[in-house]
């Protein structure tokens, strides 16, 4: 499994956090059980292989930070969503502006470039038709504004 793959599950799980109102340790006891992973599988391609330890640390890592920083991220996220509130962003590309801008902001070994390419393609893939143009300006805004190298660069392996 890749860090994209494992970015994609953490996706799911910020995304299942917000529309269930769960916390991160009530998904993690639920996702990772050995009865109900299985079943994810059946479902989709993504969930073929189990994260191994470093994997699962970065997933659990993303989806924590993303809970605990949430307002943090919220903020950041109206400041550059100009004529938006986080109440009428969906709650896909939520997620995914979450963790992105979680990751460009708390993630010493994930490149920025990286973070956005995929964040635009979670979006294309889960998204509405242009919401990847929405997230990939407003990612690229976050990333100028703390000065980082927002180059696209290929994904990374883990």
């Amino acid at each position: 499994m890749t860090r994209t793959t494992a970015r994609e599950i953490a996706m799911h799980l910020i995304y299942e956090m917000e529309y269930h109102d769960e916390l991160p340790e009530e998904l993690f006891q639920k996702v990772f059980q050995e009865d109900y992973y299985p079943r994810l599988a059946e479902e989709t391609d993504l969930y073929q292989e189990k994260p191994n330890a470093k994997q699962l640390a970065y997933i659990e890592d993303c989806v924590r930070g993303v809970y605990v920083k949430k307002q943090e991220i919220d903020q950041i996220i109206e400041t550059y969503a100009v004529g938006w509130k986080v109440s009428r962003i969906s709650k896909v590309s939520l997620a995914v502006l979450r963790l992105a801008i979680y990751e460009i902001l708390y993630v010493e070994d994930a490149p920025t470039g990286a973070v956005i390419n995929e964040a635009v393609e979670l979006t294309k893939k889960y998204g509405a038709d242009e919401d990847y143009q929405f997230v990939n300006g407003l990612l690229g805004a976050v990333a100028r504004e703390q000065g980082l190298d927002t180059e696209p660069v290929e994904s990374e392996e883990q």
